[in-house]
């Protein structure tokens, strides 16, 4: 299972393709289920319970370790999980040969209780190292095939060097991830993990949203099986593989029908539909001014699919936190090129979360004839917000749908996903996306790219699409190509001299 050496924790980063290719063509993946097979692994858990992690925090990081357990194929001769608890002293609270099966696994995970002292993480790994991952503990340390893998989860600056321990530990073929939450000390997550570090070290800013990780290692262990190739999928035209999974796209001049595998005849000749696009953005002071950068850059990145102009596609912005700002209404740009300068000109509120005031505003101001909305155009609403709104929401967020417009919801970090499902238009699933990490909400903004494209003509809308992905991936090769002619000649002139 070694990331730098083997192809199955490459799926870490193959997890962004499962949430920008499939969508980006209109897509419905399969379940997971029975399709992925885990490849055996020796996994031991270094959990902090220190007195930094409330009780109910530590509930929600035994939730976390149920959901990566759930994926396992877990046995004698399959994955054998351990766990190790740690505070000021190190509680060993299973080894890997306590636990043949899933069902025994879970519920020694629910008896779990916190430590609630100090945070002894070098201690903990070191443990984790020599005596967790032993084969008196259940290790299979003979079999070069059966891959050793820690995650350490912790929210706090360690109290001893975890340094030269993570080395000797990765030094000896034991692949490690480093989880981190809160006010945790990143360097030391980074001193901990093996590399490449963008696939093994990851942060949430609570354990409220700790869970969204389950994800990642769930398909980080699925061993991937061609679908596709085995002919075991339900696909009328085209199949296209994923880790554990697969999705049905289409032939050119045929779109996907809502079933997610057959297809259909496209219309021809299609023409464009007026739409007035309103951003409704969260200003607030828990999204910091390096993450609202992130932000503009997101609502610029769908400006660019947009055809804006007087018939086409109109573009407000508002900005809210405890007040609500317009930033510009509907029709005062008419370029893309002046929306963005706007956008990236926009200062920041800071302040709190007045999310149903915000909604409030949208439905009787930014979509009004006096802001600039048009009679019979498309009236679309796009909600971001990176925490729980401190008024309430339900009415307006009702009568925004009630009134026809068609409400996106995106959330990030402490967004409370039924407030997104509440804000957002049916069906629920294609109108609300949430992202635990602000540096990944530009694959958000590929999603819709295609679900609020303006074409009335499917078909048309799809080639767009892929038109710029292939554009995108020629300047990706030839980038790659330069940088190599970069590199041939640099050393030619080094022979030279």
């Amino acid at each position: 299972m070694k990331v730098t050496s083997g192809p199955v924790f490459v799926l870490c980063s193959l997890l962004l393709l499962l949430l920008q290719v499939p969508d980006s063509l209109g897509l419905v993946p399969q379940s997971r289920g029975h399709l992925c097979r885990t490849r055996p692994t020796d996994l031991v858990f270094v959990v902090d319970s220190s007195r930094s992690v409330r009780p109910v925090e530590f509930e929600k990081v035994k939730v976390f370790l149920s959901q990566v357990i759930e994926s396992l194929d877990v046995g004698p001769n399959a994955t054998r999980v351990g766990l190790v608890n740690y505070a000021s002293t190190v509680k060993p609270e299973f080894p890997l040969r306590a636990h043949g099966s899933k069902a025994s696994l879970l519920q020694a995970v629910r008896r779990v209780q916190p430590l609630s002292t100090g945070t002894m993480t070098g201690l903990a790994l070191q443990f984790a190292i020599t005596k967790a991952l032993s084969d008196a503990e259940g290790g299979r340390t003979g079999s070069p095939d059966i891959s050793k893998v820690v995650i350490v989860v912790t929210d706090g600056r360690p109290q001893d060097s975890v340094r030269d321990v993570s080395a000797r530990a990765r030094a000896s073929g034991i692949e490690l991830f480093a989880i981190g939450v809160g006010r945790v000390d990143k360097a030391t997550l980074r001193q901990i993990a093996s590399e490449p570090q963008d696939e093994h070290v990851d942060y949430v800013e609570s354990y409220n949203v700790i869970e969204k990780l389950a994800k990642k290692f769930q398909e980080a262990f699925c061993v991937v099986s061609d679908l596709c190739a085995t002919g075991d999928h339900d696909c009328e035209q085209v199949c296209i593989s994923s880790p554990g999974s697969y999705t049905c796209a289409c032939h050119e001049g045929f779109t996907l029908n809502s079933d997610g595998k057959t297809c259909n005849v496209c219309r021809g000749g299609g023409s464009g539909s007026a739409t007035d696009l309103v951003f409704l953005i969260d200003g607030s002071k828990s999204v910091r001014p390096e993450n609202f950068e992130l932000v503009k850059k997101f609502i610029n990145q769908i400006v660019d699919t947009l055809d804006v102009s007087d018939r086409l596609a109109q573009v407000g912005l508002v900005q809210y936190s405890s007040s609500i700002r317009q930033e510009f209404p509907l029709g005062r740009f008419h370029t893309k090129k002046d929306i963005k300068a706007a956008v990236r000109n926009m200062s920041y509120m800071e302040k709190g979360t007045m999310t149903g005031a915000a909604l409030k505003y949208l439905i009787d101001n930014s979509f009004t004839v006096s802001s600039g909305a048009r009679p019979g155009a498309q009236k679309v609403g796009i909600v971001f917000t990176d925490g729980r709104s401190q008024d309430y929401i339900n009415d307006a967020a009702r009568k925004a749908k009630d009134l026809g417009f068609k409400m996106f919801a995106v959330g990030v970090g402490n967004a409370v996903e039924d407030e997104l499902r509440e804000i957002a238009s049916e069906p629920v699933a294609d109108h609300y996306f949430y992202t635990a990490d602000f540096k990944t909400i530009n694959q958000i903004g590929k999603k819709l790219q295609k679900k609020i494209c303006v074409e009335e003509d499917p078909c048309a809308c799809e080639s767009i699409v892929r038109f710029e992905a292939k554009v995108e991936d020629l300047l990706q090769a030839l980038t790659r190509k330069l940088e190599a002619v970069s590199k041939r000649l640099a050393v030619l002139e080094n022979r030279i001299i």
